[in-house]
């Protein structure tokens, strides 16, 4: 791959309370030779974040830490970060990575590679998902097999497609064409600051590409149930074009689909046992047939994203919570008014 100055990449990572994970992020970002600096921002942590910053300071010495004032009204935390590093960055492409991200060795060389070879202006990749309890394992790849249906990647990589979409969570941009699109602040209100970016730019004319990305990043997003719900209560509603009409068609669709089967199954042969007659036998052999079909069509879409098939053993409980989550996210930015996320309350109003 040729090096030189269009090689420079500057890591620009927001983090706000993020001890668990930001060494991990800042090491495995500092293991990539094409990465020419790393800026933090911290982002009034209350935790043991800025501590930890400064004890890789020494480590690594391109990393540099800022410390940014609280948002100014109308702005999301993070855009508010994310402009302060994407002015002090000097690269001629930006990597906007999440705090608790895990990059691959080589995987910027690589990742860069795929868009030079594509002439993309944005490369974005969904990061492989860590999942470890048991409501992660069910929430979070019914959640990504929803979203993959919703933006599927060949339509947004389609530059004859209005597609747009993006993951914050790894997003590598020329600096030229995230300047030209007016960057973070234009963005500055937007709660879903990720596709809005691939909006501007795939509507401006410029190349995006939308990869699955185990192979070079992962991440685990949700350390709590509670942090699993306020964040999918922040976006799904956004990410369903805030469409009442869309939302309430999956909400049907994930319980006619996955989760009516398996219970009219168990209620039908459990009545045909107890003597119910041979009709509520035969619906629970139908009810379970369908069962069968829903979750082998539901692990092969798992496979076609990333995840392991067996993972479809959490369907129907990822289901029931995941259409749930989506109608809460519904009712908070439609009529409630207000999200929350990270100790801080955005207002919806202009959302809706």
């Amino acid at each position: 791959m040729a090096s030189g100055r269009e090689d420079r990449v500057s890591a620009l990572i927001p983090a706000r309370n993020e001890a668990a994970t930001i060494a991990r992020a800042v090491r495995s970002i500092a293991a990539q030779p094409e990465v020419s600096e790393i800026i933090v921002v911290d982002d009034h942590s209350e935790d043991e974040t800025a501590e930890i910053l400064e004890s890789l300071r020494e480590e690594i010495p391109r990393l540099r830490t800022l410390r940014v004032g609280h948002p100014p009204p109308g702005w999301t935390g993070k855009s508010n970060a994310l402009t302060a590093a994407a002015r002090e960055a000097t690269g001629n492409w930006l990597l906007f990575a999440d705090a608790d991200t895990d990059h691959r060795a080589g995987s910027v060389a690589e990742v860069l590679e795929r868009a030079r070879s594509e002439h993309a202006d944005m490369i974005s990749l969904s990061p492989g998902q860590e999942t470890l309890t048991w409501w992660e394992k069910a929430v979070i790849p019914f959640a990504f097999v929803e979203l993959a249906r919703r933006f599927r990647f060949s339509d947004v990589n389609d530059p004859n497609s209005e597609a747009a979409a993006a993951n914050g969570q790894y997003i590598m941009v020329r600096r030229a064409a995230y300047e030209a699109a007016g960057g973070h602040e234009a963005l500055h209100s937007e709660i879903l600051e990720d596709v809005a970016l691939a909006r501007r730019l795939k509507s401006a004319g410029r190349r995006i590409v939308f990869l699955p990305g185990a192979q070079w990043v992962t991440t685990r997003m949700y350390r709590s149930f509670d942090a699993l719900w306020l964040g999918w209560r922040k976006n799904l509603y956004l990410l369903w074009d805030r469409s009442p009409a869309d939302v309430l068609a999956d909400f049907a669709r994930a319980w006619f689909l996955y989760v009516a089967p398996p219970i009219g199954c168990v209620l039908g042969l459990g009545a045909g046992a107890a003597g119910g007659g041979a009709d509520f036998a035969a619906f629970g052999v139908v009810c379970l047939a369908a069962a069968g079909v829903g979750r082998y069509l539901y692990s092969r879409a798992l496979e076609r994203i990333g995840f392991a098939p067996g993972l479809a053993n959490y369907l129907i409980p990822g289901a029931a919570l995941f259409s749930l989550m989506l109608i809460d996210s519904m009712v908070a930015h439609r009529w409630l008014g207000s999200v929350s996320w990270k100790g801080r309350e955005y207002s919806t109003n202009r959302n809706v």
